[in-house]
C-alpha cells in the first residue's frame, strides 16, 4: 500500500461512503461504455452522443453521474463541452477489471 494512502480494509464513515459513490458510478453499462470511450482521448458531449447511439439527455445524465463519482472532468470551451477521465489511472483500472472479468467468467464456465 502507498505510504500515506488510507487503508481501505478498515475504511468506515466518509471514506467508505465516497468509495461507494465511485463504485456506483461504474455500476451501469452505459457509464462504463462512456468511460471506455474516453480512455484514449477527451471527447465532446455531442461526439459521445453520436458514438454511443444514445439520446443527448441520457448521455448527459450518465456524464453527470460520472462527474459526481469523480471519474470524469468536463470543461466548456466555446460552444462545446469536453469530457475526459479525471485521472489516467482510471484507464488502467478499467483494463484490469476487463481482464479480471474475463478470467472469472472463464472459471465459471469450467465449473
Amino acid at each position: 500500500m502507498k505510504e500515506g494512502a488510507p487503508d481501505i480494509t478498515t475504511a468506515t464513515g466518509p471514506l467508505l461512503r465516497e468509495l461507494t459513490v465511485l463504485l456506483k458510478g461504474l455500476a451501469d453499462e452505459n457509464r462504463l461504455r462512456l468511460l471506455l470511450a474516453l480512455v484514449d482521448e477527451e471527447k465532446t458531449v455531442s461526439r459521445l452522443v453520436k458514438e454511443m447511439e444514445l439520446s443527448q439527455p441520457l448521455v448527459s445524465h450518465h456524464l453527470k453521474e460520472l462527474r459526481r463519482a469523480l471519474l470524469i472532468e468536463m470543461e466548456r470551451r466555446g460552444p462545446f463541452v469536453y469530457c475526459r477521465l479525471a485521472d489516467p489511472r482510471i484507464s488502467t483500472l478499467l483494463m484490469q477489471w476487463q481482464t479480471l472479468t474475463a478470467e472469472l467468467l472463464g472459471r465459471r464456465h469450467r465449473l
